[in-house]
C-alpha cells in the first residue's frame, strides 16, 4: 500500500504516474533533488533515491547543463505499456484537447505554445516534439473539432435533405468552436479528413442529378464556405460578449434610438418603408441564404431524384 511506502518509493510513485499520465512530456525537466527535498520535506539523501530510482526505471535521464528530463523513450515493460507511436499519439491528442479547450474558452489568440504548456504544466518547447508549429496545431485542432459528428452512414433519401443535415452539422461545430470558422481558409484550404468527408457527402448527394463534375464540385464547396462565411461572426461576438458582458441581442436593442435618429432622415427610404417582423438572427441568415443556395442549384439539375 502507499502508506507502507518509504518515501522516496512514494515520491518516486508520483512522479512515475505524473510521466505515464502525459502530464510531464519527454524532454521536460522533472523536479530537482532540492525541489523535491523543498515540497515533499524530505532530506537531500532521499530526493537522490527518487531520481535514481526513476533513472534506473528509464524513465528520466539527466541532461548536462539542464537538469534531470523526462526520457525520449521509457524503458519498455510492463503489462499495458504503450508503444513509443501510441505514446505520440496519445500526447498529440491530448495536447488537441487542451489547445481547443483554451481556443473554445479565450479565443484562438489566447492560444499560444507558452500558453498551452503552461496549462498541461510542461515547457512550450516540448510541445514541439508532437506538433511541428502552430499552424499544424490549428490543423489538427480544426480536424478533431469536425471529427466530433460523424456524418451518418444512413444519409437522408432526397439530395436537399442531405446537404441541409451537412450544413446543420457544420453550424453546430462552429457554435460549439466559435474561432474554427476564423481559422480556415477557402484560398489555402486545410486538407483535413474530417472537413473533407462534408465535401465528399456533398458531392455523392449530388451524383446522379445531370450536374457535371465541376459544377458538383462548386457546389459541394460554395455549400461549405456558405456555412462557414456565416460562422466566422462568431468569434468576435463570443469575444465581445466576454469582455463586455453584452450579449448581441442587448448590443442591438441598446441602438434603437440610433438606429431610429438614422431612419428620421429619410436618406433610406426603402430601408425605413420595409417591415420586418422576426429578428435578422445567424440562424434566420443562415437558414434563408440557404433555401435560396438549394433552390438555385435545383433548378440546375436535369435529372429529377428518385
Amino acid at each position: 500500500m502507499t502508506g507502507m511506502q518509504a518515501p522516496y518509493a512514494r515520491i518516486a510513485a508520483e512522479l512515475r504516474g505524473r510521466i505515464e499520465r502525459g502530464e510531464l512530456l519527454p524532454g521536460d525537466r522533472v523536479p530537482s533533488t532540492r525541489a523535491i527535498t523543498q515540497r515533499w520535506g524530505v532530506a537531500m539523501a532521499t530526493a537522490s533515491k527518487v531520481l535514481a530510482l526513476l533513472g534506473q526505471e528509464g524513465l528520466v535521464r539527466a541532461v548536462p547543463g539542464v537538469g534531470t528530463v523526462v526520457a525520449d523513450r521509457p524503458a519498455a515493460g510492463g503489462p499495458g505499456r504503450r508503444t513509443g507511436a501510441e505514446d505520440d499519439m496519445a500526447q498529440r491528442a491530448r495536447i488537441v484537447r487542451a489547445a481547443i479547450a483554451i481556443a473554445d474558452a479565450e479565443g484562438l489568440a489566447a492560444l499560444t505554445m507558452r500558453r498551452l504548456g503552461a496549462e498541461l504544466g510542461v515547457s512550450a518547447m516540448s510541445l514541439y516534439r508532437h506538433v511541428q508549429n502552430k499552424e499544424q496545431l490549428v490543423a489538427l485542432m480544426a480536424d478533431a473539432a469536425f471529427g466530433e459528428q460523424a456524418l451518418p452512414e444512413q444519409p437522408p433519401p432526397h439530395w436537399r435533405e442531405r446537404l441541409e443535415l451537412s450544413a446543420a452539422l457544420q453550424w453546430q461545430l462552429y457554435q460549439a468552436h466559435p474561432w474554427l470558422a476564423g481559422a480556415m481558409n477557402l484560398n489555402r484550404p486545410m486538407l483535413i479528413p474530417n472537413g473533407i468527408r462534408h465535401i465528399d457527402w456533398a458531392l455523392a448527394a449530388l451524383d446522379g442529378l445531370g450536374l457535371d463534375d465541376n459544377t458538383r464540385m462548386h457546389a459541394a464547396v460554395t455549400l461549405f464556405g456558405y456555412v462557414r462565411g456565416h460562422a466566422v461572426d462568431l468569434e468576435p461576438e463570443s469575444d465581445a460578449a466576454r469582455t463586455s458582458g453584452i450579449n448581441g441581442q442587448e448590443w442591438m436593442r441598446a441602438q434603437e434610438t440610433r438606429l431610429a435618429a438614422l431612419m428620421d432622415g429619410g436618406s433610406f427610404p426603402a430601408f425605413t418603408a420595409t417591415r420586418v417582423d422576426a429578428d435578422l438572427s445567424p440562424e434566420s441568415l443562415l437558414h434563408h441564404g440557404l433555401g435560396v443556395l438549394l433552390d438555385g442549384l435545383a433548378t440546375r439539375t436535369t435529372t429529377p431524384p428518385a
